[in-house]
């Protein structure tokens, strides 16, 4: 039987689970879950994303709690689950594993058909740029430490989909970089989010020194779930156009 109470602790899968045609069924969420927006705000917020208010949580009385492996703590989701409460954790770390996570949550919810629409979206958008010209990329995702973006991570999966190659793909996740490291791996452009680290339009001098660097939306990078395919659609015009 499909969850009829359900909370969100990851602001991509809130999106999700609204976008499935489930959006009654959400009864709690993160304050960070702020899509979709105009709609969402009708859900009451359990705290955030590091530090949900468990009782609350608790008192809601959820069928099934949406969590993430990175995003979410792992006290937190032992809490729940000594409550009695369902907990699913996600840990999607590429686009085909975002692709099986869609799939098991349209399972979870009854909605199989939505989420099998959306894959075959998703792979249409893939497929679109194939046999293009790779462009190398590099993207950072903190500042001080400056900290760039490598392999096993979702936001390198995208990046691949979009045409894009990291120059970092042969280290693990998160690692500390410098610049002057950044520019002897000779990327071709270089996309800054704005999330997890706010960076904007001062930040660009800084990295346009090594190449042709754009501010982007970090949810091109970091949600997956119904923007999946305009965001590897978007990332890659971004990519083409600074790689001219």
């Amino acid at each position: 039987m499909a969850p009829e109470r359900i909370v969100s602790l990851v602001p991509s899968l809130t999106e999700l689970v609204w976008w499935l045609g489930c959006g009654d069924t959400l009864h709690g969420r993160t304050r960070f879950c702020e899509e979709p927006a105009g709609k969402i705000e009708r859900v009451p917020t359990i705290g955030g994303t590091k530090n949900p208010d468990i009782e609350a949580i608790g008192a809601i009385a959820p069928d099934l709690v949406i969590a993430n492996r990175e995003e979410n703590r792992r006290e937190d989701v032992e809490a729940l689950r000594a409550a009695g409460i369902e907990v699913l954790v996600t840990d999607p770390n590429s686009v085909e594993e975002a692709l099986a996570m869609i799939v098991e949550l349209g399972e979870a919810l009854g909605r199989e058909a939505e989420a099998g629409g959306l894959v075959g979206e998703v792979r249409e958008a893939v497929a679109e740029g194939e046999g293009e010209p790779r462009t190398a990329l590099f993207v950072p995702i903190w500042r001080n430490p400056l900290m760039g973006l490598a392999s096993g991570t979702y936001g390198d999966s995208v990046l691949e989909a979009a045409g894009g190659v990291n120059v970092l793909g042969g280290q693990s996740r998160y690692p500390e970089v410098t610049l002057e490291e950044v520019a002897a791996l000779g990327p071709e452009a270089i996309l800054l989010p704005d999330e997890p680290y706010r960076f904007n339009e001062r930040h660009v001098p800084e990295f346009a020194s090594i190449a042709p660097t754009a501010v982007v939306d970090g949810k091109l990078l970091w949600w997956y779930g119904p923007r999946m395919p305009e965001a590897i659609r978007e990332l890659r015009r971004i990519v083409r156009e600074l790689a001219g």
